[in-house]
């Protein structure tokens, strides 16, 4: 039998994806020179957790955890991306991920993912602590590298200050499985069923988060009547119905603001730190998402010292040094 093996893509994280051909059967490494418990070990337990709640997730094949390398199941080449980008009915598309996100919800949350005989280990909530965590991904890379290190110190604690008042807005509790980093690029179309990769990042969290992820991605631009239809779809499908329908839409608001500013700083970060400047493209549009969200009267504040300390000019940059 015949072996080959062909380097097929990498990502924003640590990993390097790998097809290896065996005969006519075909296979995914994985390989993590960094991270190796989240990105292996961890994603193999969320992946078999999920499929067994009838999650279509890619079957771990082989693991050699303490190499970096684990083998799994080939889920082929075409995200949903792929199919959205031709698609003249984009909203069923939709409709049918946030049917795959309903799915997710109806998981009996649990805090213990299993993996193996002995060990376990604990799905992290997505507290308020862990928020600011991520906003400061905006402060330290995308603020400090644009406007400068001794500037971005005093908006930071201004900033950060009244995003901890809207932080505290949030209505819903970490009472759901979020796949955190839910959106087209990420599901991929495979006999007919929607197969689900990049579940290393799973939290329990607000029921917007996933929703936020699909509608306001940052790297497919999205028609405001999609996302809206989207949303109204979602609204109809969930279990949560009268009154409380008005905390969910600001959920989602503040959300996806938190959500993008630290995205910038992802962005910038991979950029200065990992030379893949290829992100820093996404940028004018990720801020276009943040201004559309601060039209809630919720974040007049938030919105004014924005305003304050990063210019029109600085948002539609795209080249930096």
């Amino acid at each position: 039998m015949k072996f080959k093996l062909k380097k097929i893509r990498s990502d924003a994280s640590f990993r390097e994806f790998f097809r290896l051909h065996k005969g006519k059967k075909t296979s995914i490494i994985v390989t993590a020179k960094k991270e190796r418990f989240k990105n292996l070990i961890a994603y193999s337990a969320i992946n078999k957790f999920l499929k067994t709640k009838g999650i279509y997730t890619p079957r771990l094949i082989s693991q050699h955890f303490e190499e970096g390398i684990i083998e799994i199941e080939d889920f082929g080449d075409k995200t949903l991306l792929d199919y959205m980008k031709k698609s003249k009915n984009k909203i069923s598309l939709y409709k049918k991920c946030v049917d795959l996100i309903l799915r997710l919800q109806k998981i009996k949350p649990i805090r213990k993912i299993k993996l193996d005989s002995k060990k376990y280990f604990n799905l992290n909530f997505y507290s308020l602590g862990t928020l600011h965590k991520e906003s400061n991904l905006f402060f330290d890379w995308y603020l400090s590298g644009v406007i400068g290190k001794k500037k971005s110190l005093k908006w930071k604690k201004i900033i950060k200050t009244e995003l901890n008042k809207l932080y505290q807005k949030i209505f819903f509790k970490n009472q759901f499985i979020v796949h955190r980093d839910f959106h087209v690029s990420n599901i991929m179309p495979v006999n007919e069923k929607l197969g689900l990769i990049d579940t290393q990042d799973a939290i329990l969290g607000n029921p917007m988060y996933d929703l936020v992820s699909l509608v306001d991605d940052v790297r497919f631009k999205v028609p405001s009547q999609i996302k809206d239809k989207t949303f109204k779809y979602y609204l109809k499908k969930c279990s949560i119905k009268n009154k409380q329908i008005y905390f969910l839409k600001n959920d989602f608001d503040i959300l996806s603001v938190q959500r993008n500013l630290k995205i910038l700083g992802i962005f910038y970060r991979l950029f200065k730190r990992d030379n893949k400047s290829q992100y820093l493209k996404y940028l004018p549009y990720t801020w276009y998402l943040i201004e559309l969200r601060m039209k809630n009267k919720i974040f007049k504040n938030l919105q004014f010292l924005l305003k304050k300390a990063i210019s029109q000019r600085i948002r539609k940059k795209t080249n930096f040094k």
